[in-house]
């Protein structure tokens, strides 16, 4: 019996699409290590339902809803979840798709690794120090990198640069 689109889509529907298209499962999440570690439970208390659900579930919030897409001050947007500064207001721009986005990183900030969620190859963006679920890179930025960090607002806090 051939494969087809709508095995995919009940496959998307009860969750095993990941197990079934490679994803990450549990066992190789494991053997990444993170520097900031925190149980369930603790993440749980830290977060906020939302954000849990972005940072640790890997959801994706909707577009055009998070304030930071319309940030425009100077200052550095931190991961949600431990505080690591993620990236500089110099390096965002309006990718008019709805998310923050960013043309690079700040140095040693975040991971990457490839999900097959939605069936096709990503590259998925995590905080370096504790494994967050930030949102993907795409090769569709501006200069001087050609990449957009379209990152999920809730996945993030924002400090202004202070004025001293």
């Amino acid at each position: 019996m051939p494969f087809t689109r709508r095995h995919l889509l009940a496959l998307a529907g009860t969750g095993t699409i990941a197990v079934t298209f490679g994803c990450t499962s549990p066992e190789s999440e494991a053997a990444q290590r993170f520097e900031f570690t925190l149980t369930d439970a603790e993440w749980r208390k830290r977060l906020s339902p939302a954000q849990y659900r972005v940072l640790r579930q890997a959801a994706t919030e909707r577009a055009f809803t998070s304030p930071l897409d319309k940030e425009k001050r100077a200052g550095t947007f931190t991961c949600a979840g431990c505080g690591l500064p993620l990236y500089s207001s110099r390096t965002k721009f309006d990718s008019r798709t709805g998310w923050p986005s960013f043309y690079a990183p700040l140095k040693d900030a975040v991971r990457t690794r490839t999900d097959y969620v939605i069936g096709v190859p990503r590259t998925e963006v995590l905080c370096r120090r504790c494994g967050g679920h930030l949102g993907h890179v795409f090769d569709d930025g501006p200069p001087p990198t050609g990449k957009r960090y379209c990152m999920n607002g809730l996945a993030m806090t924002f400090t202004p640069r202070s004025r001293s």
